[in-house]
Parts: structure tokens; sequence; C-alpha cells
């Protein structure tokens, strides 16, 4: 043994095999396995996962999973989008963060957002935030805050996977099923106005008959027929829309669902256009 070569620590000797291994997120079962090869004895593993959190070498997401930080400075740097998916699965990151990555707006998210069909119980719904309403839940780790959007295991589609650097590829909500999310969830977004700011601005983008699929394929009329007039009032040919036109509804849907039932309908899509700003055609 070289007696001028420093002795590298067992947290740091643990650290190092998990990387080997791939297992940047690792939970004890990994770590564990990690040990056994580097004849750590199993005892210690709690302790040394402890100091390596105490020493910022790794990050504590939840209970039994961590984010490795790195062994070097230039290995410190882990997407958000990573620790997103690894947080909760499954998870897809979707709404306004799939929305920036896929450049649909020029808004920054102030946090990470994803949809998860599984339920989710974060921090803050524990203990005495337990029964209040007003609370927006969320994760937050290293100043970062993850929210998560609850959604049925069948809404479960759109989704593509894309690498974020050599070693992590998440999933994500392309950007056809990233645009039906603003018709979806119009209200996280601004509302209806902002959702068809951005639908327009995209037009050029996408994917149209991918996005009249997915319409249909979520079962939801209003949804449907508040895509399908707002594609047509952008010039979208009626041929391309025949999909959304055929969704059987006999109630006329508002253009915007949070505000009163006035302005003209437009029989043809059951739509009552209640948004001053945008004229019936």
């Amino acid at each position: 043994m070289d007696p001028h070569k420093p002795i590298e620590s067992q947290g740091m000797r643990l650290l190092r095999e998990l990387f080997l291994r791939g297992k940047r997120i690792f939970n004890m079962e990994d770590a564990e396995a990690a040990a056994l090869q580097e004849k750590i004895p199993s005892n210690q593993i709690r302790k040394i996962v402890s100091n390596l959190a105490k020493h910022r070498r790794i990050l504590r997401l939840r209970r039994g999973l961590y984010v490795g930080i790195g062994l070097l400075p230039e290995q410190s740097d882990i997407h958000p989008f990573v620790i997103s998916t690894y947080l909760i699965q499954p998870s897809a990151i979707s709404h306004w963060s799939a929305l920036q990555h896929h450049g649909l707006t020029e808004q920054i998210p102030q946090m990470i957002t994803a949809s998860t069909p599984k339920k989710v119980i974060t921090p803050s719904m524990r203990g005495k935030h337990l029964q209040r309403s007003d609370i927006k839940h969320a994760w937050m780790i290293d100043g970062v805050r993850y929210e998560y959007i609850n959604i049925q295991q069948k809404h479960f589609f759109g989704i593509e996977k894309i690498w974020l650097d050599e070693h992590f590829q998440v999933k994500i909500t392309d950007k056809e099923r990233t645009l039906l999310d603003v018709f979806i969830y119009s209200k996280m977004f601004g509302g209806i106005g902002e959702a068809l700011g951005i639908l327009e601005n995209s037009l050029p983008t996408i994917n149209i008959e991918q996005l009249v699929h997915y319409a249909v394929k979520y079962e939801k009329k209003s949804v449907a027929k508040r895509l399908g007039w707002a594609l047509e009032y952008f010039g979208i040919p009626a041929k391309q829309l025949e999909p959304l036109l055929k969704v059987p509804i006999n109630y006329y849907c508002r253009l915007d669902p949070s505000a009163p039932a006035t302005g003209p309908c437009d029989r043809r899509w059951m739509i009552q256009n209640n948004l001053i700003r945008v004229k019936h055609r």
C-alpha cells in the first residue's frame, strides 16, 4: 500500500461503488449490495449513509431513497427532472415543466410539475397540515419544489422518454399531450385565454392528428369540443377535426368554464363563446 496515498473513507468507497453500478439514485437495498462488494459491515451502512447526507455527498429524497450528489465537484449536478421521476414512480414530467421543456412557453416554471396515477402523500400532508385545504402539497428538496398532479391510470398516456445526460433518461409528456393538458387544466395555466394563446403559438410545431387522437382518447366531451373549436378558430381544416366533431354531446359547453354562460353559441361545436376577447367567427 502506498503510504502517501490517502485512505478513502467507507462512505466514499460506498458512494464510488454505487456510482460504478449506475446508482446515482439509490435505496438501502442498493447500498447494502454496494457495501457487500466493498466488504463494509452491514451494521454500519445506515450510519455511513447518514454521514454522507450530513456532509452533502448525498441528498435524501424521501424515506429510504437518496441521490448521490457526487464524488467530485464537477459531478454534483443532477437534473431536477431526474429527482422528480424517481421520487414518485410511475410518473412523467408534465404541465408547466413539459411546456417549458418543449419550448411552448417562455415562462420559467417556479416548480417541477409531474403527473402520476399513484396516490401521492407528501410530508406536508402529515401532522398539523393534514386537514388544511389551503395548502398546495409538494416536496421541497434542496430548494426546489416538486408538485404532482394525480391522474387516472387510463389517462397516463402520450408519454415519451428523453435523455437528460449520459446517465439518465426520464419520462415526459410529448408536445401534443402537453397541449391537451393545457386545455384539461386551463385554470392552472392562467385560464382558457392563455390556453388559446399557447395553442396558437404551438401550431407550427405540433402534430394535429396526434393531438386530436389524444383528445378523443381522453374521453371528456367538453375538452374535445373546446379544443376542436379552438383548432378550427385558428384555421385547421375541418377534415382534420372530424373525430372531435363526431364526439356526441347534447349540451353547450362554455368556452371559458370559469366565466358566466353568456355570449353566442356555436351549434356545430356545441360551444358557447363566453370569452369576450375571442370574437365569434
